[in-house]
């Protein structure tokens, strides 16, 4: 008489109670886990368990039934009450064999539980074909997909990963086949990452978006930040704003548009479909709660890279200091790596005359003449008051040693000078030996009168 495969699995363990005392449960598969739809006279419930977890996960994961006379003797037992001492589980399978979950009976007084094998197994049976015949197990709700997915954008580390999840999200939830996400940035609006690989419809809508310009992108983001979500009825014969021609172009006939984050630094989640459909209001209402989130976790992500990139760069110069620098160096390649230990002249008596605001000043200036008198790839680290290094890759000694003078020059067009020294490391010897080296060879320009570079003996 049941009408769903829930009901179908609270009748079974209903009956079952009437002829024995056990605790009895049906699990089914719901997405990644054995998920309890109906349980009796359990002190606790274990609501969901993972795949292979317990002697339930045993039994679904190989299709073999499990009798066990003594629970305290099968590692997998899964404790439910204090008293269980038997157990049987058995596989609910479809009429072709598959599993679709178990049916546990656990008994915490004498039985002989051979007897209910047999018994366990034909109602199992039954249950598997009735579940298939009212169209299956339960699928998960669209609200406990919102959260499963809303706890993967939490843990994603990078924003690529966010967004593929988003985009993910944003099709299993709503029903449709294609979304992408427009964002705003320094450099005007643009795509978000695809997922990967993205479907026949998402490619065309990303083509057409790309061909568009990001005028029309702007014009999109800016419609739905104004006006708020929006989404079509479905219906032909009407046809679509002049900003989603685009995407009309693209062969999308159903669209939900949902705003993402501020106005000014947000963008627009836009779920489409080939197929004339109807997304209702509630459908919108979950595309704006994950869109909520995964702006939540944008902004996250870029707030962590934002303190990371603080705790490795200097405050006042922008430039990495010494934890990356000491990264850096150990990975140097003999021969190859050239350490260019780099000291201002004079940058006490800045300090004393005219302040330490000068002296920053300076500082700062000399760092960004420094930078752009390296080749690409060059790195400057700041690793003292006055002191900078330079960790650059060459073919040879001399290459190590015109570089080191183009930064002489860089420094005198400011108005000041600097003394460097250049080590390349030799086979065995340590990192912390080549600066030394450097170190060494820079003071013995100081000691020749500064504003020069010395190349460090091997």
């Amino acid at each position: 008489m049941a009408s769903t495969a829930l009901e179908a699995c609270q009748w079974t363990t209903t009956a079952l109670a009437r002829y024995t005392p056990a605790t009895i449960s049906v699990l089914l598969q719901v997405h990644d886990r054995l998920r309890c739809v109906a349980a009796t006279g359990a002190w606790q419930v274990f609501s969901t368990v993972p795949p292979k977890t317990g002697i339930v996960g045993r039994v679904y994961a190989s299709g073999e039934a499990a009798v066990v006379a003594d629970v305290t003797s099968d590692p997998d037992y899964l404790p439910v009450r204090p008293d269980v001492t038997a157990e049987i589980c058995v596989p609910v399978l479809d009429p072709a064999g598959r599993a679709l979950g178990v049916l546990d009976l656990q008994w915490s007084g004498p039985v002989e539980v051979e007897r209910w094998r047999e018994t366990a197994q034909r109602v199992a049976g039954q249950l598997g074909a009735r579940i298939m015949m009212l169209g299956g197990p339960p699928a998960e709700s669209r609200s406990e997909k919102l959260l499963r997915y809303a706890a993967a954008m939490t843990a994603a580390p990078t924003d690529w990963d966010l967004m593929a999840a988003a985009i993910t999200a944003a099709r299993d939830v709503s029903g449709l086949s294609a979304a992408v996400l427009l964002l705003t940035g320094r450099r005007g609006p643009r795509l978000g990452a695809p997922t990967d690989p993205p479907g026949e419809l998402e490619s065309r809508v990303r083509a057409e978006l790309t061909g568009a310009g990001p005028d029309a992108l702007g014009r999109m983001i800016a419609r739905a930040h104004r006006n708020g979500s929006a989404y079509t009825l479905g219906e032909a014969g009407h046809p679509p704003t002049e900003d989603y021609l685009p995407l009309a172009r693209a062969g999308a006939r159903t669209l939900a548009a949902v705003p993402v984050g501020p106005p000014d630094g947000g963008g627009l989640l836009l779920i489409a479909d080939e197929r004339l459909l109807r997304p209702d209001p509630t459908t919108v209402n979950l595309m704006e709660l994950l869109a909520g989130q995964a702006w939540t976790c944008l902004d996250r992500l870029r707030t962590l890279a934002r303190l990371r990139e603080q705790a490795s760069s200097d405050p006042l110069t922008g430039l990495r200091h010494t934890g990356p620098f000491g990264q850096r160096i150990a990975s140097a390649t003999p021969g190859r790596t050239a350490l260019l230990a780099i000291d201002v002249d004079g940058f006490k008596d800045v300090n004393d005359t005219y302040g330490h605001q000068a002296g920053d000043r300076l500082l700062v200036g000399l760092a960004r003449a420094l930078e752009g008198a390296l080749r690409q790839g060059d790195e400057l680290y700041r690793t003292g008051g006055d002191e900078f290094v330079a960790v650059i890759e060459v073919s040879r000694p001399e290459e190590a040693v015109r570089i080191a003078e183009r930064l002489t020059e860089a420094a005198r067009r400011t108005g000041r000078t600097i003394s460097v020294g250049v080590a390349l490391p030799g086979p065995g010897e340590t990192p912390e030996r080549t600066l030394r080296r450097a170190d060494q060879a820079l003071y013995a320009v100081k000691r020749q009168g500064r504003d020069g570079v010395r190349l460090a003996a091997a």
